[in-house]
């Protein structure tokens, strides 16, 4: 088995729906190492991520909301153990049109 570190990331986070932010490919599982969220604006910002499980048909808000301060990058999913196997992904949206960038930290097992 090889593990591989990667990120991914989107700039102006869609506020109209979610943007899929990561999708584990065919024959991997993904452990999650950190979500980092950037409000670039000078007023708050909410943003919603979700994980959508393709095993079980099923989606879970992680973060539902939650205000990010101007100019302030959100550490979060850090220290937790999430899973993603093969079509398992992340999603996320903003409050606020162009007013995120997030970046996902992961490590790849093949």
């Amino acid at each position: 088995m090889a593990n591989t570190f990667k990120n991914a990331a989107l700039s102006d986070v869609n506020n109209a729906a979610y943007d899929t932010l990561y999708t584990a490919p065919a024959s991997t599982t993904t452990v999650v190492l950190g979500l980092a969220i950037a409000n670039k604006t000078s007023q708050a910002v909410t943003v919603k991520v979700q994980f959508n499980d393709s095993s079980a048909s099923t989606t879970h808000q992680l973060l539902d909301d939650v205000a990010i301060p101007s100019d302030t990058t959100l550490e979060t999913l850090s220290g937790q153990k999430y899973i993603l196997e093969t079509g398992d992904s992340l999603k996320v949206q903003s409050g606020t049109a162009s007013a995120l960038d997030v970046v996902l930290g992961v490590m790849e097992i093949t």
